[in-house]
């Protein structure tokens, strides 16, 4: 049975904790929600509620990274890539500290708080500075390696996590590798690169796709910056068709920076994106918001015909 993101997140933290002293987590007062009470609750002494107060825990965050500590800061991804962004752009990206900020909640899974805990724009924000990592997580399998690569490599990075369950999308004991995406499911009418909750929704439209004779390949593009060009530009020139899908904006996220590959390499190929497009969201099930804002599986499949009918 998949499990909930936040959840493999919290005791995957855990886990890690108990092998690395250096690991301390900060959170701005929603530990119950982002899942790192679990870390706090094994490691008090190496756990700190700062409050709603995001720029400070950022600040505690850059202080402790300058001194050895692997410092991963917690709390809904809207909240920490708007108020907590002057800090990263200060003591990550310019002063290269390796704080690993980890964006709870990520697009539209805070469904019932609606417009003002959505973040429909985070990873946009966060692949414009420069030096910092960019990853978004797909399913437990991959979350439990983002942790333990943010432990492991000695840089900046930013890491989406969702609120909701995902299924299984990658192959047991999958080797994922830092600025890599994956083929998940092969294909050669059209390609579909996805990121987090969006590749089992992906997947999903893929086999419903070729039922209707329609072969589709699906990529997790799990990590965004740095970005595997060569894995788009071999999709392009496979397959003739391109379509992205992100529970995000369609400005400046993944689509735009799988455009931006193409566009940098020359393969002319058409391109549809799915994502929320250029609007906010709204309260309600999540399930709802994600069909009403072309974001299901129905919608993929749309835009997968759409492209390859553009060959």
């Amino acid at each position: 049975m998949a499990k909930a993101i936040r959840d493999v997140y919290g005791e995957t933290l855990k886990k890690y904790g108990a092998m690395n002293e250096n690991i301390v987590v900060l959170d701005a007062d929603v530990s119950g929600s982002t899942k790192s009470a679990m870390f706090g609750k094994e490691y008090p002494d190496r756990f700190y509620n700062c409050g709603i107060s995001e720029y400070a825990m950022m600040g505690m965050a850059a202080g402790m990274a300058k001194n050895g500590k692997i410092p991963f800061v917690n709390t809904f991804a809207v909240f920490l890539t708007t108020l907590g962004s002057l800090a990263a752009r200060t003591f990550m990206s310019y002063s290269g500290l390796p704080i690993k900020m980890m964006g709870g909640y990520g697009g539209l899974s805070d469904a019932f708080d609606g417009a003002t805990h959505h973040a429909l724009e985070d990873i946009a924000m966060m692949r414009t500075l420069p030096g910092v990592n960019v990853m978004v997580a797909s399913d437990a399998q991959i979350t439990d390696w983002m942790v333990k690569t943010a432990i492991e490599v000695n840089e900046p990075m930013y890491i989406r996590l969702s609120r909701d369950a995902a299924p299984d999308c990658h192959p047991e004991n999958a080797k994922f590798e830092m600025g890599k995406g994956m083929v998940v499911r092969e294909g050669t009418d059209v390609t579909i690169i996805a990121c987090g909750l969006m590749v089992s929704t992906a997947i999903t439209a893929a086999k419903a796709l070729e039922q209707e004779g329609i072969s589709v390949r699906v990529v997790d593009m799990y990590c965004i910056k740095p970005i595997d060009a060569e894995l788009i530009e071999k999709c392009a020139k496979e397959t003739g068709a391109i379509v992205t899908a992100e529970e995000h904006s369609v400005i400046g996220g993944l689509g735009g920076a799988v455009s931006e590959v193409l566009a940098k390499s020359g393969c002319l190929v058409p391109v549809e994106m799915v994502g929320m497009q250029d609007r906010h969201g709204e309260s309600g099930p999540y399930s709802e918001l994600l069909k009403k804002y072309g974001l299901d599986a129905d919608a993929v499949a749309a835009a997968a015909k759409k492209a390859a009918a553009r060959k």
